[in-house]
């Protein structure tokens, strides 16, 4: 089975108190699913119609597994502490392999 990848491209920051502590509760939210953050930061260099915005890159062994964390009681309690603290632009896509 391939393993797939969870984008998020943060088109807005608000309330940065308020995605520092849905950060707080994501994390371990999304790690018994087989989360593994590959990266998390603002991008260095953006190309074509790329924006300079902070991106997270998340591992999971499976499109379902990344599907079964984003519905799981423990992360939709991140989302509310997020709330409208960012606009956001999340994708999961399955891997090549």
């Amino acid at each position: 089975m391939p393993k797939a990848y969870w984008i998020t491209c943060y088109r807005e920051i608000k309330d940065p108190a308020k995605v520092a502590a849905y950060a707080k509760l994501a994390g371990p939210a999304l790690s018994p699913f087989g989360a593994r953050y590959l990266c998390r930061a603002t991008a260095n260099e953006t190309f074509e119609a790329g924006q300079k915005e902070r991106v997270v890159v998340t591992e999971w062994p499976s499109v379902q597994a990344a599907v079964a964390g984003h519905d799981s009681p423990a992360y939709q309690a991140a989302l509310k502490a997020l709330g409208d603290g960012a606009v956001r632009d999340i994708r999961i896509v399955e891997g090549l392999e």
